[in-house]
């Protein structure tokens, strides 16, 4: 949609670039990197780091140093070509901006690269208290229930094809700098 209004048009996960914008401002001198390209298989040219670069500039975040990735075609696309951008060092801090039910296999992957980074959940689909709330929305229900088998089918072809070392990394079994080095 960006792309035909050549404009940026935020979905259901702006929580993603707002969250950006909001920490960017917070520590402005940290570095940032915003990665996103493409999972489509037939339209590359539609890349999502690139609508994000339009919507920062529009917001006043354009003179800031901002690397933008934008090749990435999937997850673990997004935290090599990151890396590779960046080379961060085990001591520095760095915090993962995604969407929560994306965020075990994002940290899941970021391990496997050697990158340690601090989750910054954002785009929740359940409420903090009331996880287990009845709710008769059956089109949301069944939108969301969408969600969580993909990712489901994700977190387990990920662990199979090697790019995570974990199912679900959680406190318990979170990387640290201390398993990178």
């Amino acid at each position: 949609m960006s792309n035909s209004w050549q404009q940026p048009e935020l979905g259901g996960a702006a929580d993603r670039l707002t969250s950006f914008l909001y920490l960017a401002r917070l520590y402005p001198n940290a570095q940032l990197v915003f990665t996103g390209g493409s999972g489509a298989v037939t339209e590359q040219e539609f890349k999502e780091a690139e609508t994000a670069q339009m919507l920062f500039k529009q917001l006043g975040l354009a003179e800031r140093a901002i690397i933008f990735e934008s090749e990435s075609r999937n997850t673990s696309e997004n935290a090599r070509n990151s890396k590779e951008l960046v080379t961060p060092e085990n001591n520095e801090n760095w915090l993962l901006i995604t969407s929560a039910f994306h965020m075990p296999r994002s940290i899941g992957v970021f391990c496997q690269q050697q990158w340690v980074v601090q989750p910054y959940p954002v785009d929740h689909y359940s409420q903090k208290a009331n996880l287990l709330r009845v709710d008769f929305s059956f089109g949301e229900n069944l939108s969301v229930l969408g969600v969580a088998i993909r990712e489901w089918v994700g977190l387990v072809a990920y662990r199979i094809s090697g790019r995570t070392d974990r199912l679900l990394p959680g406190i318990d079994n979170n990387c640290t700098a201390a398993d990178v080095e």
